[in-house]
């Protein structure tokens, strides 16, 4: 009966997609049973995979688990047309009731088998290094949030995965100082937060990794019964333990009942050598698909709108080219210097842990071609275009610093270069973009947190209007600000007359802000990301030869940075920077904006 039914939802025509602010915004409804259940979250993950981005039906309905790593069993149609998640229900306005959640037996949840063949997949999730500051602040908080907006199936297990000796309370009592629930819906909070926390379980791998993945395995195996299930693991780990993690999961902790994705925290590699090293590692135990490589920074609203904003709007995509635009910059930069010690001197420094990732991604994400759709995998082999087009990076259009230690340390860091700030000239040399300076610039403990990427078009040929602009008629170039930080916005910049009698003219801004149009709680880049993690939507997500692209841009740098010992200039906390960023803007035509 209900193979039948979502035989007919799967030929049937498609349904108008959910608007973004369904997904999340979750709406009470009526209790269902499991039968009906079911056949709604199939129905709704047919409504999804149509509405989100416009995909396909089939691979998002392949998520039954196609992918390897031990994905052996339960490949029948019937099961392929239920490993479904829960969130479709939302849309619906429908909530599972308690007969229909796991019971809890002594701590521990026991997922109902239903040996039944419609039985919704089982989702746990392993945080490993759940002890870590990046573990506790951001991904259990994001987790939550997930679960609270019903986002998370039902049936879900969060499992926390570290070196310390702690029981399942324990870490309960760590993380629950840092879940909170939506400022716009907090009904129910106390009893969603009890109902996650009794789902967070805690395991001690002892102090060998094969033994600790064989007792995270156990417990998964434990909770999830025979019914099929999905595992996610997310690997909150430094870069040098990444394969001491990573190589025994593969061999122990996959399951063989759905699908096993991976995620690795940025940076990718020290070198583009140790990064090559890790990345065939990695694809001898899983596949390309498997493997999520994330960016925070890669989760905000202003990454995911490029698209959106050029694609769909025709009054942008005519000028999106070399023939209108005269230059690009792409401006990240934060305040706080507080982690700069230990993430910088003398470790990784800005360009292996922002540009290398969120800016280059960013650049692709900006001048790609139109993808053949928005299937992850399109947009990634556009983006790796782009990035394989870039010209080799003169050491000359490259300016370094270094912020000024205040500590008293003196002695601690004055044999070190590494840079904590970066501002450089790039081109990309295909027809499209060919002798369009790409200008970025980024840097810990300057004077503002900003992100934003400005555009600046050409002049207006024989501007008919040029006297009244007087001498500078840079202050006066149309610009397109797409900004995240300090608060989100799409400016543009056009030439006004200023009311009144005579003619004088005003650069004015067009502006969409979007705390005035849009009232709603904007999620955290995390829970951005995981969800997408979760639906098997890759695009956000660098793979291995775009990670090999993007080294093979910074490498040469990298390398002559120390083959010439380029000593970094210093700057003042608070301050905008290097003042030969500003010398390198001009040697490019290319003025700066007044902040950082």
């Amino acid at each position: 009966m209900v193979t039948t039914v979502l035989a007919v939802a799967a030929s049937a025509a498609p349904a108008p997609p959910p608007s973004l602010a369904a997904r999340f915004s979750p709406v009470a409804g009526p209790a269902v049973g499991f039968r009906a259940h079911c056949w709604i979250t199939a129905k709704m993950k047919l409504h999804k995979a149509l509405g989100r981005h416009g995909w396909q039906v089939q691979r998002k309905l392949d998520i039954r688990g196609d992918e390897t790593g031990g994905e052996t069993a339960n490949t029948s149609s019937v099961m392929s047309d239920n490993s479904i998640d829960d969130k479709g229900l939302l849309h619906l306005g429908l909530n599972n009731s308690e007969a229909d959640r796991p019971v809890l037996e002594e701590d521990l949840v026991l997922f109902d088998n239903f040996n039944e063949p419609e039985s919704v997949p089982s989702l746990c999730i392993a945080v490993i290094g759940a002890t870590g500051e990046l573990a506790r602040s951001k991904v259990f908080p994001a987790l939550f949030a997930l679960y609270y907006s019903g986002f998370l199936p039902q049936n879900v297990a969060i499992f926390g995965y570290s070196r310390k000796t702690l029981a399942d309370e324990d870490l309960r009592s760590m993380i629950e100082s840092n879940l909170t629930c939506r400022v716009d819906h907090h009904e129910n909070c106390e009893d969603k937060l009890n109902e996650f926390l009794k789902r967070t379980y805690y395991v001690d791998p002892g102090h060998d990794n094969k033994d600790g993945m064989a007792k995270l395995n156990l417990r998964m195996t434990q909770i999830e019964g025979t019914c099929a299930a999905n595992r996610i693991f997310y690997l909150a780990v430094p870069q040098e333990a990444l394969l001491d993690v990573a190589l025994p999961l593969s061999d122990i902790a996959q399951t063989k009942h759905g699908w096993n994705r991976i995620i690795i925290e940025k940076p990718f590699g020290f070198t583009s050598l140790s990064s090559q090293r890790v990345t065939q590692s990695l694809l001898s135990r899983f596949e390309e698909k498997q493997i999520y490589r994330i960016d925070h920074l890669l989760g905000k609203d202003l990454i995911e709108n490029l698209t959106v904003l050029r694609f769909s709007n025709l009054v942008f995509e005519p000028l999106w080219s070399r023939k209108y635009i005269r230059n690009v910059q792409v401006v990240f930069s934060e305040e706080t210097s507080t982690e700069t010690q230990g993430r910088y001197f003398g470790n990784y420094g800005i360009i292996r842990d922002i540009v290398h990732s969120h800016i280059l991604q960013t650049i692709a994400l900006f001048a790609m071609e139109p993808p053949v759709s928005l299937d992850g995998e399109d947009i990634r082999d556009e983006k790796v275009k782009v990035l394989r087009s870039i010209r080799k990076v003169d050491i000359d259009d490259v300016v370094l610093g270094q912020l000024k230690n205040t500590c008293g340390k003196v002695d601690q860091y004055t044999k070190s270069m590494t840079p904590t700030y970066l501002a450089a000239a790039m081109y990309i040399d295909n027809a499209r973009w060919d002798g369009v300076p790409f200008l970025i610039k980024t840097g810990m403990g300057l004077m503002e947190n900003r992100a934003e990427i400005r555009i600046q078009f050409h002049h207006v040929p024989g501007n008919i209007y040029r006297e009244r602009f007087g001498h500078d008629i840079d202050l006066d170039t149309n610009e397109l600000v797409l900004r995240d930080l300090p608060e989100e916005a799409i400016l543009l910049k056009v030439n006004n007359k200023v009311p009144g009698l005579g003619l004088q003219l005003d650069a004015s801004e067009l502006n969409l802000l979007y705390r005035d149009r849009y009232d709603v709680e904007v999620p955290d880049s995390y829970e951005h990301l995981l969800l997408d993690v979760l639906d098997g939507d890759s695009h956000l997500f660098m793979r291995s030869d775009e990670l090999a692209a993007a080294w093979s841009v910074l490498a040469p740098i990298l390398h002559e940075i120390d083959q010439k010992r380029v000593a970094p200039e210093l700057y003042e906390a608070g301050d905008k920077g290097p003042i030969n960023a500003y010398y390198l803007a001009a040697k490019h035509g290319v003025r700066w904006d007044d902040g950082c």
